[in-house]
């Protein structure tokens, strides 16, 4: 996997501080997308076990890890995502990850990845449904805290 940057005091992905990685790699190409440069998966920076290391080392004083992109969920990302979603929880048990996808929750339910997200925002960014609503792009875009779907 590959990453174009990650912010590490950000107030705009996701409740409270956050630390943010923006990952390369989108099959969904939607029209007026903000993260455009973000969607050749071969682009951008090795995402290494240090740069894992980093990420996580991060994390230590915020309220949670947002995963943006691109899109975390492309296919070529899912195994270096799972990975660092299971090194997070390992870390920060009582942290939360939020991640951003232009899959609907239905296509991509049963990944394990899922196991370990807090909140998904799903959905393609469609520049016809502008939203004011908080962490969306478009309104046809859900915010979902996965860990209620998992007890129902």
């Amino acid at each position: 996997m590959n990453f174009d940057r990650y912010y590490t005091h950000d107030l705009v992905n996701g409740e409270g501080i956050r630390v943010t990685l923006f990952v390369m790699g989108c099959l969904h190409a939607c029209a007026g997308c903000y993260n455009e440069s973000t969607w050749d998966r071969k682009s951008g920076l090795p995402f290494t076990a240090q740069a894992q290391q980093e990420l996580l080392d991060a994390c230590e004083n915020h309220d949670g890890l947002s995963l943006s992109g691109g899109d975390p969920l492309h296919p070529a990302n899912r195994d270096a995502i799972l990975e660092l979603c299971k090194a997070f929880k390992q870390r920060y048990p009582d942290k939360n990850i939020w991640l951003w996808t232009g899959y609907v929750y239905e296509e991509i339910a049963e990944l394990e990845i899922l196991e370990y997200v807090d909140v998904i925002i799903d959905g393609k960014y469609e520049q016809d449904q502008p939203t004011s609503l908080p962490w969306r792009g478009s309104r046809n875009q859900r915010l979902m805290p996965l860990l209620q779907i998992s007890s129902l």
